[in-house]
């Protein structure tokens, strides 16, 4: 899926917050980069990190939330 796509989707999912989504996709993307494991069941090898977390977003997969 395009990174258009997945923005639009990830969107929907945080009810088009784009403050919340940018703050969510920064806090996983940096996890995933500390060595937490991505709760996606796809081949990640050569994703940044950014566009993992977008998708785990976009997918449902992680819930974003104002308490943090």
């Amino acid at each position: 899926m395009r990174t258009e796509e997945l923005t639009a989707k990830a969107l929907e999912n945080v009810n088009f917050d784009k403050y919340l989504l940018a703050n969510a996709v920064g806090k996983r993307a940096e996890a995933i980069a500390n060595g937490e494991a991505t709760v996606l069941e796809i081949d990640i090898t050569g994703m940044k990190y950014t566009d993992v977390a977008l998708q785990e977003i976009a997918e449902g997969k992680i819930i974003p939330s104002i308490d943090g």
